[in-house]
């Protein structure tokens, strides 16, 4: 299995999705820095970090990727906004992916997606 995290250059999400992925798995994880929205539009980044599980985004959203330079957001399972996926949920995509007939990992979170709430304004970050 083949476990790889898009990023963009000092990307805060990156420590903690690498510190949850160490408490799931042994497995070597590589890193791959993103600099341009055609780089990530290439690799399949929906924003950063992206964990590609054998090249395919387990908590990527149907259709298009939304490819590009910025940050990523995801939930856990009380639907609170987090830097990057729980132990659980990254437990979850790998076990399934590992595990050959059983749900595709795209599809291990399908019903935490349709729980999930988009962003209220209060919640979004600042920007100018």
């Amino acid at each position: 299995m083949n476990l790889e995290v898009l990023h963009v250059f000092d990307c805060p999400n990156l420590a903690p999705m690498l510190q949850r992925l160490a408490e799931v798995t042994d497995l070597p994880v590589t890193t791959r820095l993103i600099e341009t929205d055609a780089d990530a539009a290439q690799y399949g980044m929906a924003g950063s970090p992206t964990l590609l599980i054998d090249g395919t985004d387990p908590f990527a959203a149907d259709g298009d990727c939304g490819c590009g330079v910025s940050c990523r957001l995801y939930r856990d399972e009380t639907g609170q906004v987090a830097p990057a996926p729980s132990v659980d949920q990254l437990r979850a995509a790998i076990t399934a992916a590992d595990s050959p007939g059983t749900t595709a990992p795209r599809d291990v979170l399908s019903a935490w997606r349709t729980r999930a709430v988009s962003l209220v304004a209060v919640e979004r970050p600042y920007t100018r």
